[in-house]
């Protein structure tokens, strides 16, 4: 099955603890069905001081479920995406607008 959400959209979480933040997605894991947004989900991970790296506690981005996560349209507003055939080619579509994601 396509992907519906990709790695550099723009999303707005929809339920949880970061309801309504925006972030781009860093990485996505079809398998699991979990993605990685910026700056949204944090956690705080504490590790230990090596040569190369400052120890302490350092926020990192934990993975969100993408049934949480919704692409933002043209307009701001937080929409589903469809699939249909432009051409020859199969392009995602913003449900709200009809605009094409991916041109």
């Amino acid at each position: 099955m396509a992907a519906k959400l990709k790695k550099g959209d723009t999303v707005v979480v929809l339920s949880g603890k970061d309801k309504g933040q925006k972030g781009t997605i860093t990485n996505v894991d079809p398998k699991s069905g979990k993605a990685v947004v910026e700056g949204v989900n944090m956690a705080i991970r504490h590790t230990r001081q090596s040569q190369t790296s400052q120890g302490g506690r350092i926020p990192k981005a934990m993975p969100i479920d993408l049934s949480n996560l919704a692409i933002v349209d043209k307009n701001g507003k937080p929409t589903r995406v469809g699939f249909k055939i432009e051409g020859d080619k199969k392009v995602r579509y913003a449900k709200t607008t009809g605009d094409v994601i991916d041109a």
